[in-house]
């Protein structure tokens, strides 16, 4: 497969692919509609089940209603999230996208135990970027979900990233434990948790993966930093594909500042869960949750499940 390197390879893709099924919780806004209606347009989705009040997403969208879209009434947050979680328990659905609604209420419908969409232990969050000044898509975890991981969750975000990448077509995945010094220390143990997952990973634990750490942001993501500081022939140095940042404060001001600063496109999808999960903030554009959609395709391409 050949790799993806921006969000137009990925739309490109998408349109020889079979369009999906989306679900969203929480339909009541204007952006929403808009993302919506430009996904069916374009083919990148056959049918559309929004969940919210019925008469508030009627007057979003253009009259008559197109065929692909119906809606499914809720009241609150909560009954939003839960509804939208049961179409796609219903085999109504092949992703699931957070619309109007706040994530605290999304979440709680997706982890719930008995009626949720857990597969695994841990569900993760990853921010796909593509910025001019690096030529190449680039994604760092977890900015939405764990607050501060402990080891064995680490481990767990790298693998969740696993059919995400195999969909983006790039092998090995390169992978940065990105922390605020290159040397370990117990004063900083998320240092510690970066070198044995290297050496984890060196040990044949990681299958597709090429782990380094720790490692500063410049290591990362410059192989001029990484020479200068000695560390060219650390894994992943220079050439990072994902970088795992120690807690989720770290993790989403980086995604932040690539947005805003680094004249980034992004995309936001949670991993670990039975179908593709998009966890948009509530302020993202509409091409922001199109990006989403398209890396949730990439997630599909590459197995998930």
């Amino acid at each position: 497969m050949t790799a993806m390197r921006s969000f137009d390879d990925l739309a490109e893709r998408a349109r020889t692919r079979p369009p999906l099924r989306l679900v969203v919780a929480g339909g009541e806004a204007a952006e929403i509609a808009t993302a919506v209606q430009e996904l069916v347009e374009r083919g990148l989705v056959a049918q559309v089940v929004l969940t919210g009040d019925p008469g508030i997403m009627a007057d979003l969208f253009p009259s008559p209603l197109s065929a692909e879209i119906t809606f499914r009434a809720a009241g609150d947050a909560a009954s939003c999230a839960s509804a939208a979680v049961a179409v796609i328990r219903e085999g109504q659905g092949d992703v699931l996208m957070k619309g109007h609604i706040d994530s605290t209420s999304y979440l709680r419908a997706v982890v719930n135990r008995e009626t949720g969409l857990r597969r695994g232990k841990v569900l993760s969050n990853v921010t796909v970027a593509e910025m001019p000044s690096l030529g190449r898509l680039i994604a760092a975890t977890d900015n939405g979900i764990l607050p501060a991981p402990e080891r064995e969750q680490k481990r767990q975000i790298v693998l969740n990233t696993t059919p995400l990448f195999r969909g983006l077509g790039i092998a090995p995945v390169r992978v940065a434990v990105v922390c605020a010094t290159e040397k370990v220390s117990d004063a900083l143990p998320a240092t510690g948790d970066a070198a044995a997952l290297a050496r984890e990973c060196a040990e044949g634990a990681f299958d597709g993966f090429e782990i380094g750490g720790p490692m500063g942001y410049d290591v990362a993501v410059s192989t001029e930093a990484a020479q200068v500081k000695g560390l060219a022939r650390m894994p992943a140095a220079g050439a990072a594909d994902l970088l795992l940042f120690p807690n989720i404060d770290a993790a989403n001001a980086v995604a932040k500042a690539w947005k805003f600063h680094g004249q980034a496109r992004t995309g936001s999808i949670v991993l670990g869960a039975q179908v593709p999960v998009l966890l948009n903030s509530r302020s993202d554009t509409a091409a922001r949750r199109v990006n989403g959609l398209l890396l949730a395709a990439a997630v599909l391409e590459g197995g998930q499940g």
